[in-house]
């Protein structure tokens, strides 16, 4: 093996040659993105980068316990390798013994693309998706809207080593489509968003057309008081609120009284009934469409995120099963000292409802009721029961006798994710849908609209 050589997996093999601690994990990620972005129905720029970060993870047993060091860089070459590792070393050397400490994972079969090089994107993703958003400037330069937003693809190869044998490789395409539409006045705007592997499911010219829908509901305007409405929350809305769920749905801090999980009294609500829908929100590595890594990738420790646990299998995992909670989420050391069965974080997450309505169909039955586009600005107010707060965007709209008849003010509301789905009366088709607020961090979802016959809209916004 070449010292000078850069590419990844060599990289990951160099750096646990260097190693002189007691155990190492060494993790590879090769970035690469393509991005287009426009505004006023014209493309104003687009590029492509690429870039590499390298996290080597040390441990040290000593007498009172295992510590670990952690240190992260980014454009990492061969030349900066000794560095790196000695410094994960001095980390570990002058840390306490880590609460997390794990023996490394062991016996998980190499991956067979291991050696091979990262998988990349280019501007090629957008060649058939480009000219068919030009085709959307002009309808909608035709039909006076004005069209804004960026698509966004990005590929990471992830390269995992450990000093225990591990040598693994998950390549992760993630793609992000945001569009708005507003009139010439600025006074109307819409929002639609989607989430794809590659843009080839994603059509710019029907996000138009829904659009301009909406841009027409929003030429009548309504003003509404705070207050309790039958809400529809469609697909990315009920997708930011239940991420939020699962983030907050550690098995260590439920079993320790501190969230809405935790059972008066002790213990957890794990086996309660959380609705009475026939609902099931999981997890699975393999979802067709929302494939994500069957490993743990972990770059720090914290919550129920361990680097010892990198390199362990990610099953599938029902985290609520026909409306009762099933699993919190657990590193191996937390699920030790809980009692609960291990379950990483999953990187995707699924509402089934078993429903078959559209969004459209469910509007069609509303007799008087708020639609909504999406949420963001999203905060945690109370953990005890998970009371979220955060504003409306882009299009509340008054749906009376099953026809929507205008556009109402922004909101703040206050709900917590686990009351609402108490609380929820239908559950829509499930669908992969983009969650608008968490976007940047997590993109791979699917669910359906929720009918909430009560949603808490706490004061009136004027956000747009």
């Amino acid at each position: 093996m070449s010292a000078r050589s850069n590419k990844p997996h060599e990289i990951v093999e160099r750096a646990l040659e260097l190693s002189r601690a007691d155990g190492c994990v060494v993790i590879a990620d090769e970035h690469s993105t393509a991005n287009l972005r426009w505004a006023g129905n014209a493309l104003t720029t687009n590029g492509v980068t690429r870039g590499r970060s390298l996290t080597v993870v040390a441990t040290v047993d000593g007498k009172e316990g295992t510590a670990s060091g952690v240190v992260s860089r980014s454009a990492v070459t061969a030349e900066d390798l000794e560095p790196l590792v000695r410094a994960a070393e001095a980390a570990a050397r002058g840390a306490g013994p880590a609460e997390d400490a794990q023996p490394l994972v062991t016996g998980v079969p190499e991956a067979p693309d291991f050696t091979d090089a990262p998988t990349e994107t280019s501007s090629a993703v957008f060649a058939d998706f480009a000219p068919a958003l030009g085709e959307a400037f002009a309808r909608a330069r035709a039909g006076g809207r004005e069209l804004y937003g960026f698509a966004n693809h990005e590929l990471v190869s992830t390269y995992v080593g450990t000093s225990t044998g591990l040598r693994l490789r998950h390549d992760q395409p993630n793609g992000t489509l945001e569009l708005n539409a507003k009139s010439p006045d600025r006074t109307r705007s819409a929002w639609a968003g989607r989430s794809t592997r590659d843009f080839k499911d994603v059509d710019p010219g029907a996000l138009d057309a829904e659009l301009a829908v909406r841009l027409g509901w929003a030429e009548r305007r309504v003003d509404l008081p705070a207050g309790r409405y039958e809400t529809l929350l469609p697909p990315t809305a009920v997708a930011d609120l239940l991420i939020y769920q699962l983030w907050s749905a550690s098995g260590r801090d439920a079993t320790e009284g501190r969230t809405v999980f935790s059972k008066p009294g002790g213990g957890t609500r794990v086996g309660e009934r959380l609705t009475e829908l026939p609902l099931t929100l999981r997890s699975d590595p393999n979802e067709p469409g929302l494939e994500s890594a069957p490993f743990v990738v972990a770059h720090s420790s914290g919550g129920d995120q361990s680097v010892f646990d990198n390199g362990l299998p990610v099953p599938a995992t029902e985290w609520v099963v026909a409306g009762e909670l099933k699993h919190l989420t657990t590193t191996r050391h937390t699920a030790a000292t809980t009692g609960l069965p291990v379950a990483p974080a999953g990187g995707n997450l699924i509402l089934d409802g078993g429903g078959e309505q559209s969004l459209e169909d469910m509007v069609a039955a509303t007799g008087r009721g708020l639609l909504l586009t999406c949420l963001w600005y999203i905060r945690e107010v109370d953990p005890a029961t998970l009371l979220l707060t955060g504003l409306t965007r882009d299009g509340v709209y008054l749906v009376e006798n099953g026809q929507v008849t205008g556009q109402v003010n922004n909101f703040r509301f206050n709900e917590s994710p686990v009351d609402l789905l108490g609380r929820a009366t239908e559950a829509g088709r499930t669908e992969k849908t983009l969650p608008r607020e968490w976007s940047d961090w997590f993109t791979r979802a699917a669910m359906p609209a929720l009918r909430v016959p009560d949603f808490n809209m706490s004061s009136v916004s004027q956000g747009v």
